[in-house]
């Protein structure tokens, strides 16, 4: 209990950590009362002007400091209360714009990290049942072209050639159609997510799984007539899936810088979208709230990762 007690008070304090560091930059970098009456906040010689200035201020809690803001911002994000969006045509709740964005992106980075998995692990035990053999240095040269390439590239090069010339994957995304349509137009998107990351997946869980094959008890096995399948997954698999189980978690931030590339590239309305399109308008409410959400399902990705960890292995608890 003791072990979890601290896991938890340790990604409080990393969320605090992350909102403060965000708020902060959010409220330096630019000018909140320009994003929210345009060219009218720079003219305080026109009384007009003035009143709606003062008024934006009130609304906003701009007459406070900074870590008084900090705080009402704060109390109400952790209510649920986003705040709203910077718009010169209303004020829309930051909120509903993530309930209509994030299923989107969970979907994708879902999807992403399902295939990543299903790809890295018959890969890893194919190449390290015959390491140093041709099929293991072809499967090496593909895993370090993969993670070499960058994401938007490989999203060109897939949309191209699977999309354009094939006609197999639809090329854009559209909100509008039935739910399995939608899943299907998912499926391109997430293996350009994916690809770099079961070539990073593979890398690791091959070293292991060979380090694995080498050891007493592996040895016994195949000695008794035990199968190569059965060795493979039997008995070298679950040894070897320390360190696949933990850069999961630790790869979770690299597919969700990914998937904003790749929404952008396949015109998927997701919050990567929403984020690059905030932070260029420097809508603060919505960048506040996409920076907090990440964070916090990267948080809690990785406090999933020390459960499954603490199931392979009882010992971390102690």
């Amino acid at each position: 209990m003791r072990y979890w007690l601290q896991r938890i008070a340790l990604a409080v304090l990393l969320l605090l950590a992350v909102s403060a560091l965000t708020f902060g930059a959010m409220n330096v970098v630019g000018d909140p009362l320009f994003n929210i009456l345009g060219p009218t906040a720079g003219d305080t010689g026109n009384p007009a002007s003035v009143e709606l200035i003062e008024q934006a201020k009130r609304e906003y809690n701009l007459d406070k400091p900074l870590p008084v803001r900090y705080g009402i911002w704060l109390s109400e994000f952790v209510r649920g209360d986003m705040g709203v969006q910077f718009s010169k045509d209303g004020q829309p709740p930051v909120v509903d714009l993530i309930k209509e964005r994030i299923p989107r992106s969970l979907m994708l980075l879902i999807m992403a990290q399902l295939f990543a998995t299903l790809i890295a692990i018959p890969w890893s035990l194919a190449a390290a049942s015959r390491a140093d053999k041709p099929i293991d240095r072809f499967s090496t040269a593909t895993t370090f072209l993969l993670i070499a390439l960058p994401n938007f590239a490989l999203a060109v090069i897939l949309k191209y050639l699977l999309g354009i010339k094939l006609h197999w994957f639809p090329l854009t995304f559209d909100a509008q159609d039935p739910f399995l349509s939608r899943i299907f137009q998912m499926v391109l998107p997430a293996m350009t997510i994916a690809l770099p990351a079961a070539a990073i997946y593979q890398r690791l869980l091959r070293t292991d799984l060979i380090t694995t094959l080498q050891e007493d008890f592996i040895l016994m096995a195949r000695s008794k007539g035990v199968s190569r399948r059965r060795v493979l997954f039997r008995h070298a698999l679950r040894p070897s899936l320390f360190s696949f189980v933990t850069v999961i978690g630790l790869n979770t931030g690299a597919l969700i810088g990914g998937s904003i590339v790749v929404e952008s590239v396949f015109r998927i309305p997701g919050l990567g979208s929403s984020l690059i399109a905030a932070v260029i308008r420097q809508d603060f409410p919505v960048v506040l709230a996409i920076v907090m959400i990440v964070a916090t399902a990267f948080v809690l990705i990785n406090l999933l990762v020390d459960v499954v960890y603490s199931i392979i292995d009882p010992r971390v608890r102690r």
